[in-house]
């Protein structure tokens, strides 16, 4: 029975609600919380709540040891009390049956007594001589009959004791000063105040002793309520000088308890003192975020935790074969512990990439080459086969389900436009979990580090947990390519890792037994069944961003400065869409972030999608097909040849080395003066005129020589003392401009030499030509004797003029 008295309390969703009014002729109550807030409702509503019940506080049918506590029992008592409760039970067992142990079977010599005879008496008769006979007990022995409390026994007592023996048992019969309320310490509201005050402050400050704290209680209390002057419990208060601005001293008077009061106060309120500063604050802020609910997860796909990490493994890059450091986004079924989704990526995972992720836990996985039929679709209750018709290939044996709340953490990729358009999609709920609560996420983290210590500890190109136990080499121990690694991982976890017996996460109805994910999903099908939905190809594109734009007449949509045609545009060219809203008249055109040569379109009309090419790329049958396995082939060969990319860093030196070689720090023009950047000019512009005019032809006389001539290059190699071979050293811009010069003599050389195979006859001095062609000149006896045609012999001094 309710009572609906002003004054009575009612608990209505767990908050507490006193009865204000009621007036029973209309039907009406008014309910006050503790925060002075007021709700007018019905009595035929009350009633009717399921989550409304009185509160054991104020219960009038509950005993005084019961309202607002658990039930009393007799493990409750002392021994002492215990014994008082069976000697009342004893004298009511003989008041009842007149036996003293309340069976007829185990009755003494002289039972039934007259007075008691139930035969020969009423309940009445023999509960008025009950009460005689003990108050004439009570006068012979007055301390034991006040000991057991039968000194003032009345009728009405024994009324009393019968009602709760019926109600409670034999502690019915116990009295309720024996359990009366542990209300602890009682302390004034502005002690209260101080320790909350000084409990606040010691999470912000260092960590403080129990003699500090009660230290700055004292200060708390004199400086805001003036009470210093206040006498301690016990010997060890401490006296606090008044500050100036403290209020009189006879404001308040408030005592102040001693150090053990406080010490056990604080720690009845607040816990031991044991805990580092750093985890105490941690832990104080976690209460903020504390709901006090618990999630008890009970079948596949309720739980989904979804994380990224990187990978502790150095792999080999499919294009050029480079090591790197590739992400691993796993999503795992945290009752069944089932692995149901993985993806590797180079960069840090987008939303993108957890969409697809998502996707692909919905859809089962497909058999591979080299896989055999212990990996294919085993689960009982839904035949392989049935699976395999409705996903139109062989089904390997993972899971796959539609998840219910998907858990993450507080990454930007989960916070954005895109998941929150996938999870109306799916119909799934991504939740973050909640600040300062990894048991949120900790089935997730505990299978990462189950991996590593399971495959990637093993494998080479392992990096380690921490820098001080990594290896010589990571990076060239690194020998598996991405899409090696993924093959293994996706093997390992439908071979291995489903089937791996784990004994801490058994299920509630089988907590001893030995499970593994696959006979944990295999269980949940037997028990609630298996929806075998398996979502359509179109899920792809209904997960891909979406882009609200206009269809130009001629070039199709622009979408991130590019521009998409096709013909599936041809029926909507010009023409405004429909759709209302925000976006009103503008079609809706899906693309894929990580492929920009193609963006989807949605017939609005038909409703079939459709593929709308870049209009910068070849059209289809210009450009050869290539293969996977052409391209690995083919980066093999340019990795072989040394035409793999580099980055700037590797680049650089070659800039600097043009550069040098065009412009080197002595012909800046900074450094230069006008007359000599003006010569400069006129050179580089030269030069550039002659190359321009220069044939590009040549024999082949004139190649080969040419490809002995040696080049101007950066470095060449040279044979250096103490070397047994030829190494390459770097040349300064001064001794490669030399070499130039050097390299240009000798071509000059080379072209005299081949325009005059015979070395030719030096000519004549000026003087002599002038004396043979001269009509003043006497002929000279001196040179008869020589022969015509024989050069004149000179001296040395007029050789050397």
């Amino acid at each position: 029975m309710w009572t609906l008295e002003p004054g009575a309390e009612l608990i209505v969703s767990g908050a507490a609600w006193r009865i204000q009014s009621c007036l029973p002729h209309l039907g009406r109550v008014t309910l006050v919380d503790d925060d002075g807030g007021s709700w007018k409702t019905s009595v035929s509503e009350l009633i009717h709540r399921p989550d409304c019940r009185p509160s054991t506080r104020t219960r009038m049918d509950l005993p005084a040891a019961d309202r607002g506590r658990q039930s009393k029992s007799m493990d409750d008592l002392n021994p002492v009390e215990r014994t008082i409760v069976m000697l009342r039970l004893e004298h009511l067992c003989e008041v009842e049956t007149g036996y003293r142990s309340g069976d007829p079977l185990a009755a003494l010599p002289h039972e039934p007594r007259p007075q008691y005879d139930p035969d020969t008496t009423t309940l009445t008769q023999r509960r008025l001589a009950k009460v005689q006979e003990l108050r004439r007990a009570a006068a012979e022995a007055p301390t034991q009959a006040k000991a057991n409390g039968l000194h003032r026994v009345s009728l009405r007592t024994l009324v009393r004791w019968d009602i709760g023996r019926g109600k409670y048992g034999p502690v019915g019969v116990a009295d309720d000063r024996w359990l009366r309320e542990a209300t602890g310490h009682q302390i004034s509201p502005e002690l209260r105040e101080a320790l909350y005050a000084v409990h606040a402050e010691a999470q912000h400050r260092s960590k403080l002793t129990m003699r500090e704290k009660e230290r700055l209680i004292h200060q708390y209390m004199r400086e805001v309520f003036g009470s210093a002057d206040a006498k301690s419990a016990d010997e060890h208060h401490v006296e606090i000088p008044r500050s100036a601005d403290a209020k009189p001293a006879d404001a308040q008077h408030v005592e102040i308890p001693g150090y053990d009061t406080l010490r056990a106060i604080w720690r009845e309120w607040f816990g031991s003192n044991g805990a580092r500063q750093r985890y105490a604050r941690s832990a104080a802020k976690a209460k903020g975020y504390a709901t006090g609910r618990h999630v008890v997860v009970h079948r596949p796909g309720q739980v989904v935790a979804l994380d990224t990490t990187v990978l502790p493994v150095k792999v080999l890059e499919n294009v050029f074969g480079d090591p790197v450091s590739v992400y691993l986004t796993l999503a795992l079924d945290v009752y069944t512990r089932s692995i149901v989704a993985f993806r590797l990526s180079l960069v840090s995972d987008t939303s993108m990439d957890v969409a697809m992720v998502l996707r692909d836990m919905m859809m089962p996985l497909p058999m591979r080459p080299d896989w055999g039929e212990d990996m294919e679709w085993a689960y009982p209750g839904v035949p392989g086969t049935v699976v395999a018709d409705f996903a139109g290939h062989e089904v390997a044996g993972l899971p796959f389900f539609a998840p219910e709340t998907v858990t993450t953490d507080h990454g930007a990729v989960y916070r954005n436009h895109h998941l929150v358009e996938v999870q109306r999609v799916i119909k799934a709920n991504i939740k973050p979990s909640r600040v300062l609560r990894p048991t949120d996420k900790w089935s997730v983290e505990r299978t990462f580090g189950a991996i590593q210590s399971l495959v990637f500890g093993i494998l080479p190109g392992y990096q380690g947990v921490d820098t001080a136990d990594r290896g010589v080499d990571p990076e060239a121990d690194a020998c598996l390519t991405m899409a090696e690694l993924e093959h293994l991982i996706a093997t390992w976890i439908v071979k291995v890792w489903q089937n791996r017996r784990f004994d801490s996460y058994a299920p509630s109805w089988d907590p001893g037994g030995a499970h593994s994910p696959n006979s944990l999903f295999a269980a949940a099908m037997a028990q609630g069944g298996f929806a075998l939905r398996i979502p359509s190809a179109e899920l792809y594109y209904q997960l891909l961003p979406r882009h609200k734009v206009v269809i130009h007449g001629k070039r199709g949509v622009k979408i991130k400065n590019l521009w998409y045609d096709g013909d599936a545009l041809g029926p909507y060219r010009g023409e405004l869409s429909r759709r209302g809203g925000r976006h009103k008249n503008r079609y809706v055109i899906h693309r894929d972030p990580r492929d920009p040569c193609f963006v989807f379109f949605q017939d609005p009309r038909t409703h079939d999608w459709h593929t709308l090419r870049w209009t910068g790329l070849p059209d289809e049958g210009k450009v050869p097909a290539f293969s996977d396995a052409r391209v690995r082939e083919a980066m093999r060969e340019l990795r072989r040849r040394g035409l793999a990319p580099k980055p700037d860093t590797e680049l650089l030196p070659v800039l600097l080395e043009l550069i040098g070689k065009n412009v080197p720090v002595d012909q800046w023009p900074t450094q230069l003066s006008k007359k000599e950047r003006t010569e400069h000019a006129r050179e580089v512009a030269q030069a550039a005129a002659a190359a321009a005019d220069r044939p590009t032809g040549a024999t082949a006389k004139n190649k080969a020589k040419q490809e002995a001539m040696p080049s101007p290059v950066v470095a060449v190699p040279t044979a250096r003392a103490g070397s047994g071979d030829g190494k390459v050293v770097p040349l300064r811009w001064k001794e490669r401009a030399q070499q130039g010069e050097d390299a240009v003599t000798r071509e000059r050389r080379r072209r005299r030499e081949a325009a005059v195979p015979e070395q030719p006859a030096p000519p004549q001095d000026l003087s002599e030509r002038l004396r043979a062609s001269s009509f003043m000149a006497l002929p000279d006896d001196d040179f008869d004797d020589e022969e015509p045609g024989q050069p004149t012999a000179r001296t040395e001094e007029e050789a050397s003029q």
